[in-house]
Parts: structure tokens; C-alpha cells; sequence
């Protein structure tokens, strides 16, 4: 006879059987989490990329162009451009280069601009045309050529062009070879040198991270207003080290003749290779020579090896450019301004100033010699008082009356009795005759007597 299953055995079945669902539901709970995380994840990383990646070129350029108009730039249509610079023509070509051409174009409203047009093979990708973009909006200072605006046309070989202000005497490097048709004084080397010294310090360390521009010469230090320098020509500008970095790793690019040879064998960059061009063009602000001298006998003659021997002798008249001595000039900052050109190319690279240390040298320097000038001219004005006074002066012996004379010897005056300088050839006299005339009649009178 079967026997009844007991309450007490149920009641603990249906409690194992609801334990089994709970733990049932928890499992399926987590392998779900983990099923969405993982279908989030590839999400993520794998098919958006993809997806942005297959976006039509038309969106890609217009959220660019999103990011760029955050820097507040102008977007200059390719119209505008054309007309400006009259189709690119040969009458606005302001200068070319190995990255492309720069123009002069004139704007209805903006005025006259600079429209740099790179080559066709300058820029690899749209995105690196964009980064430039942006990393030029960041700097802003006097020193520095500011970037205007941009033309950024549909397509891998759309124009790509950079629009800048205008600077309108032409680069340092027109007056150093003389193809301006004019020189600089001592006064405008020196403002010129602390302008850029300036604009570079600028972008070393007044912008994070900083830039490294890698093409310091005299062509890319552009001559404003009151002959004013400002820093142009950004195309192979480079961020610095960040953090706890001592150098950023980099292909080699620049000038010969500017280049820093610590970067060249290392290829390690650091804001010091400006420093070591910037050197360089030191040097040729005080002597007007080119960095490099292919002309002598000795191929590849480097200004730093011809100039060092008279700079650390103190000899900077030996080496000075010739058309400084066409008018007084101060020797004093001409050899500040060339011996810290050699301290700019030192062979380590750690051992070079900042350029922050340069213009504050170079402005001491400058305001010590501009102090130093203002003293002499105090003191040879109140000569010049007193040698008036003297030239009035007249001299009684005895009721006989002498007029005095002067002596000029080679651009100085003496008022003095003594006339042992006569024995100068370059001398002359200036005499009152009506003066001797009237003594000697007075003695001939006398005499008839």
C-alpha cells in the first residue's frame, strides 16, 4: 500500500527548485553584462573607427572645419583667394620655397595679406593640412607672423592654403645680402635680433606643449613696421618635449648652415637646435656674411670657425660688416651680439642659453649702450657750449688787443695758447684780419713817431 509523500518533503523540494532558478538567473544576469560589455567594447574600438572611416570625404572636411572655426579663424573661399592674389600670377609672388609659393593678396575687406600655397606633395593627408591649422591658431604673439585664415577645398587634392597677415620690408635676409638696396644700423640689428630671440622664446615656452620651429634662418625672420622682426614660415614646426621628456625623436629638417649638428647625429630635438640657429644668425647680423662659404679655397667654410678666433679675442672690428662703418656704430653691443652667438652654438646642446636668456641679454646690452650714448652726448654738448664761450672771447695785453684763434686737427677743436700741435699737418687757423689789421697800423703810427 503506497504511502502518502509527507508536507515536510515538499516544502523541501520546492525550496531546492527555487534556489536552482535563482541561481539561473543570476548566471544568465552576468553572462549578459558581459555579452553587452563585450558587443560595446568591439563596438567601440573596432566598427566605429570603421564606420568613420567610410564617412563620405564632404562630412569628414565639415567636422574639421567645425573644429578649426573654434580657433576663430577665417575660412577664405578659393574665389576669394584667386582673385586676390590675380590667379596666383607671377606680379604676387612674394617668394618660394621648398614647401611652395608665398603671394601678396589683396582683399576686399581684409586688406592686404600674405597667401602661403603649398605643393601638391607638401601635406600627406587632409588631417595633417587641419593640424597645422590648429596648432598655428595657438600662437599669438607681436613677434611672430599671425595666421589670418585658411582655404580648405573637398577632396585629398583640394587647395590647401594658409592666409597670413603681411609684413611689408621684406625678410632679414634681403638686407644681410644687400638685395634690399639698403643697410641696418647697429640700432635696428640689435632691436631686430631681440624681436625674434622673443618670438622664438615664445614658442618655446609660452605655449604648452611647446613648438619647436626647426628652420630658423634669415629668410623666415620677416622685417614690420619700424623694423620690427617677426618670426614666419611654420611648416616644419614640431611640438616639444612634454613632462619629464628630455628631447622628442625626429627625421632631420631644416637648412644647411642653420642646422644643429647635436640633432643631426642624434636625432634627438629639443628647443636648443633653434637656439643653435638662432646663433648662426647672431653672427651674420654683426658681418653680413652667409653661413656658409662655398667661395674659398676651403669648401664649406662655417661663419661660427671664420668669426670665433677675432670674437673671443675681442676683436669685433675685424670682422664687422663694412657698411656699419659708414656711420658711428657701438662696438660694445656689436660684440655682446657676437659673442653670444658663439654661446648659442655651443657643442652641447645644454650648455646654450635659452632664448628667453637671449633677448633679456641682448636688451641690457642694448639699454647699457643707448645709456652709455646718451652721456656723450650730454658731455659734448656742454663741450660744444664752452667752445663758444672760448671763440667770443677776447684778450687785452697792455691796451693791445689779440683776437684768439683755434686749431682743427682732425675733427677736433682745441681753444688753447699752446701751439705745439701745429707741428699736425692737417691743421688750419681762422684769424680776425680786420683785428691784426688795426695793430699794425697802431705800431706803425708809433714808429713814425
Amino acid at each position: 500500500m503506497a504511502m502518502a509523500s509527507s508536507p515536510d518533503n515538499s516544502d523541501h523540494g520546492t525550496h531546492v527548485h527555487s534556489k536552482r532558478h535563482l541561481w539561473g538567473g543570476i548566471v544568465i544576469g552576468i553572462l549578459t553584462v558581459l555579452l553587452v560589455a563585450s558587443l560595446y567594447y568591439l563596438f567601440r574600438k573596432k566598427l566605429l573607427p570603421a564606420l568613420r572611416r567610410r564617412q563620405s570625404p564632404l562630412i569628414k572636411i565639415k567636422q574639421g572645419i567645425l573644429k578649426v572655426e573654434e580657433t576663430m579663424l577665417k575660412k577664405f573661399q578659393l574665389e576669394e583667394v584667386i582673385k586676390a592674389t590675380k590667379n596666383f600670377s607671377q606680379e604676387c609672388l612674394l617668394g618660394s620655397g621648398a614647401f611652395g609659393n608665398v603671394y601678396k593678396g589683396t582683399f576686399d575687406v581684409e586688406g592686404t595679406l600674405a597667401i602661403k600655397r603649398p605643393h601638391a606633395e607638401s601635406y600627406q593627408s587632409v588631417e595633417e593640412f587641419r593640424n597645422e591649422v590648429r596648432l598655428l591658431s595657438r600662437v599669438k604673439h607681436r613677434n611672430l607672423v599671425g595666421l589670418v585664415g585658411y582655404c580648405e577645398e573637398p577632396g585629398p587634392k583640394g587647395s590647401k592654403i594658409l592666409v597670413y597677415e603681411y609684413v611689408p620690408n621684406g625678410s632679414l635676409l634681403e638686407y644681410i645680402t644687400g638685395k634690399s638696396g639698403r643697410s641696418l644700423s647697429w640700432r635696428q640689428r640689435a632691436n631686430i635680433a631681440i624681436g625674434a630671440a622673443k618670438g622664438i622664446a615664445h614658442l618655446h615656452e609660452g605655449i604648452k606643449p611647446s613648438i619647436i620651429h626647426r628652420d630658423i634662418k634669415p629668410s623666415n625672420i620677416l622685417v614690420g613696421d619700424g623694423f620690427e622682426a617677426k618670426v614666419s614660415d611654420f611648416g616644419l614646426v614640431k611640438c616639444g618635449p612634454t613632462g619629464d621628456q628630455s628631447h622628442v625623436s625626429s627625421q632631420i629638417k631644416g637648412t644647411p648652415g642653420y642646422l644643429d649638428p647635436a640633432y643631426c647625429s642624434s636625432f634627438h630635438l629639443t628647443p636648443f637646435s633653434d637656439v643653435f640657429s638662432f646663433g648662426v644668425i647672431l653672427l651674420q647680423l654683426v658681418t653680413a656674411r652667409p653661413a656658409i662659404e662655398t667661395n674659398k679655397i676651403q669648401s664649406n667654410y662655417h661663419i661660427i670657425e671664420w668669426a670665433r678666433s677675432s670674437l673671443e679675442r675681442g676683436k669685433v672690428e675685424d670682422i664687422l660688416d663694412v657698411s656699419l662703418l659708414s656711420e658711428p656704430c657701438n662696438m660694445n653691443m656689436m660684440l655682446k651680439m657676437g659673442r653670444l652667438g658663439l654661446r648659442c652654438v655651443a657643442h652641447v646642446p645644454k650648455q646654450r642659453p635659452t632664448m628667453t636668456q637671449v633677448w633679456q641679454e641682448l636688451q641690457e646690452a642694448l639699454y647699457l649702450a643707448e645709456k652709455s650714448i646718451s652721456k656723450q652726448s650730454s658731455w659734448d654738448s656742454k663741450r660744444s657750449v664752452e667752445y663758444e664761450y672760448s671763440q667770443s672771447s677776447f684778450v687785452s695785453i697792455n691796451g693791445i688787443g689779440f683776437q684768439r684763434f683755434h686749431v682743427e686737427m682732425e675733427n677736433l677743436s682745441f681753444q688753447s695758447t699752446v701751439l705745439r700741435c701745429l707741428e699736425n699737418n692737417s691743421v688750419s687757423m681762422d684769424i680776425d684780419k680786420s683785428s691784426l689789421r688795426g695793430i699794425y697800423e697802431e705800431k706803425s703810427k708809433e714808429e713814425a713817431c
